[in-house]
């Protein structure tokens, strides 16, 4: 992959290019801590008819380094995905095939519910909840707090965020150590990355503070003691203002493919970064317990609302991949390049 910056109405985006100019349009949005470097292995993968396009977002890589405004949920990613395509060439024309993975999952959802007329397929791979991350307790993402406790900026761990903003890619200490948590949570611990120095790099790109990663945070007098504020990457996550449910009921909805890993650690109905995962196992103490703050079914949440594209004449093809982590996109590149050929091919 090569890299480009192009100017939109929005900010300059960095992206990551990759075969031929008139190839047919394919974006690619990454996930939270991560580029669109990150895209590599499954790029190479492809075959060369795709004009590969995959942006750092906001608050990530080489892009300029502009806030989130949290209180938009994942709008201010999704306008400025908005504007890269236009500045492409490639809005209002429903050719383009779209492929996100973790956060950039949730943000596609949030594309298609603001700009129907864009895309023509969808691949989501291990994708945030329709209903955020953090502080919500059954399938319809009811609130476990009024305040969504539990989620937000404050929901990060203090030392890895001074580690990251020091730019520290050593072990030392590794239960805080970026590259021990990259290593560890971002696909299973199985898999052995050939390209791990470039990519912790990567990751140490990421903008930190309260206007980027996490955010800021806001106190609650409930478990775990910390609330959602509203700036900052996190906090865009929370599910005090990202609800993509609505993805459930978009009119025409394109093809949808739904990839994740059957040992994901991070999107799953027991994450290992959800309070009430954390709680159930005793490692943040106070929990309420499993009656006032259970563990976020993420899995189920997304199904819920995946399912209603149905009824709205939507397909879904559901696959979970055994022995893979948060990661199909690295673990996987050849498996998961094959199955978005063929949803792509599938969907003419």
């Amino acid at each position: 992959m090569q890299t480009r910056t192009i100017d939109t109405s929005r900010l300059r985006t960095h992206c990551w290019v990759a075969g031929p100019d008139d190839g047919e349009p394919l974006l690619l949005v990454h996930g939270n801590l991560t580029t669109g470097r990150f895209f590599r292995a499954l790029a190479e993968a492809l075959p060369p008819r795709f004009r590969i396009v995959a942006p750092d977002l906001r608050s990530f890589g080489g892009t300029e380094a502009l806030g989130v405004d949290a209180s938009r949920g994942l709008r201010d990613w999704s306008d400025d995905l908005r504007a890269l395509l236009e500045s492409l060439g490639w809005a209002d024309q429903r050719t383009v095939h779209a492929a996100g993975w973790s956060m950039g999952g949730g943000i596609l959802q949030q594309y298609e519910i603001d700009h129907p007329s864009d895309l023509a397929t969808l691949t989501l791979l291990a994708p945030l909840s329709p209903f955020g991350f953090g502080g919500t307790r059954d399938s319809a993402g009811t609130p476990c707090y009024a305040d969504f406790a539990g989620s937000g900026g404050g929901t990060a761990a203090p030392d890895f965020v001074r580690r990251l903003a020091a730019r520290d890619a050593s072990e030392a200490e590794p239960q805080s150590s970026p590259r021990v948590i990259m290593r560890s949570f971002f696909w299973s611990p199985r898999y052995k990355a050939p390209d791990e120095d470039e990519l912790i790099a990567e990751v140490l790109l990421t903008h930190v503070g309260e206007e980027f990663y996490p955010g800021a945070s806001t106190p609650s007098g409930n478990w775990p003691g910390v609330g959602p504020a509203p700036r900052g990457v996190n906090n865009a996550l929370s599910p005090a203002w990202c609800n993509t449910s609505a993805f459930g009921e978009v009119q025409h909805p394109a093809p949808l493919l739904w990839i994740r890993g059957d040992e994901d650690a991070v999107v799953s109905d027991a994450s290992m970064f959800d309070f009430g995962t954390l709680g159930r196992l005793g490692a943040v103490p106070g929990w309420p317990g499993e009656g006032v703050y259970p563990p976020q079914p993420m899995i189920a949440q997304t199904r819920s609302v995946f399912e209603r594209r149905r009824g709205r004449g939507g397909s879904l093809r559901e696959v979970v991949l055994h022995e893979v982590g948060h990661g199909p996109l690295i673990e996987r590149p050849g498996e998961v390049a094959r199955m978005m050929v063929e949803h792509i091919d599938a969907g003419r």
